[in-house]
């Protein structure tokens, strides 16, 4: 068994991560310990787990780092914080001590659960209803709340494009970006802009972790993000430029659909480290 890794175990090499699914994947990594640099979760889906499923998750965690990335959050919805369900995720985040905690720049809640990320409008109203709402979850939380650039298919009731929403939120609120490169390569093509100036527009230094997936191409100019499929070469291209403007920051393969065997995942995890290589020279060698 090896010995447990920091994101930094491996000198100047980009730390490339998985997702921790219960099930065969769960069983996959605790009989063969593959060689990535940390585990992501969702706390929801483990805050009250007990028994033998957590002292699984807590003998892994002997050996790999953990980073969190939430789903029912809904920093951006209408009905007002659920303290109770923050409170919860405090208290996982104090017992396991993630690297850190991401959420989505998304709502998934009015006065019930609605089950898909849904986009925000891209207004001075909703950021003004953001940034209120990050800093209430970050005062609680007592660390700095990471939110995720999302997939969206229809813009809502927008006076402004994605990229000015974005960066003033990240401004205003004081908060992280998980930049999500597939997300960005969807986008561009399902509203028409240059996925390459999206990237660069992004402030570097807020930049806390990335994600890289697969998608579903519809149609020519319809992409639908489905975390089912290996990652495409358009979006391995994007990542490779997105190393060069955000340096060695932790990456996690996201795969939530058609899992395939722990080695096939292995194979992009590698893909991964050679693209950081390639953009990073010795950095990430």
């Amino acid at each position: 068994m090896p010995a447990r890794q920091t994101p930094d175990s491996h000198l100047g090499r980009v730390p490339v991560g998985i997702g921790l699914r219960r099930g065969e994947l769960m069983k996959q990594i605790e009989a063969q310990r593959p060689d990535v640099d940390f585990l992501e979760v969702a706390p929801e889906n483990w805050i009250r787990f007990g028994g033998p499923v957590r002292d699984r998750f807590v003998s892994l965690l002997e050996d790999y780092p953990l980073y969190t990335h939430g789903l029912s959050l809904s920093i951006g919805g209408p009905a007002p914080l659920d303290m109770g369900f923050v409170d919860e995720v405090a208290g996982f985040l104090d017992e396991y001590r993630p690297e850190l905690y991401s959420e989505h720049l998304s709502f998934c809640s009015d006065n019930a659960h609605l089950y898909d990320l849904m986009p925000i409008p891209f207004t001075e109203e909703a950021i003004d209803h953001v940034v209120a709402r990050i800093d209430t979850v970050q005062q609680r939380l007592g660390r700095q709340l990471v939110l995720e650039n999302v997939s969206y298919y229809t813009p809502v009731a927008a006076t402004m494009d994605e990229q000015a929403f974005i960066l003033e939120i990240l401004e205003r609120a004081d908060c992280g970006l998980l930049l999500d490169v597939n997300n960005v390569f969807v986008n561009s093509v399902n509203h028409g802009y240059d996925p390459y100036a999206f990237i660069d527009a992004m402030p570097a230094e807020r930049v806390r972790y990335l994600h890289v997936a697969g998608h579903h191409q519809v149609e020519p100019d319809l992409i639908i993000d489905s975390h089912g499929a290996p990652v495409s070469d358009p979006v391995w291209d994007l990542l490779e430029h997105t190393y060069r403007h955000v340096g060695p920051v932790p990456t996690l393969l996201e795969r939530d659909f058609d899992i395939p065997p722990l080695d096939e995942l292995m194979d992009e995890v590698n893909q991964i480290r050679r693209t950081a290589e390639r953009a990073l020279g010795s950095k990430a060698a």
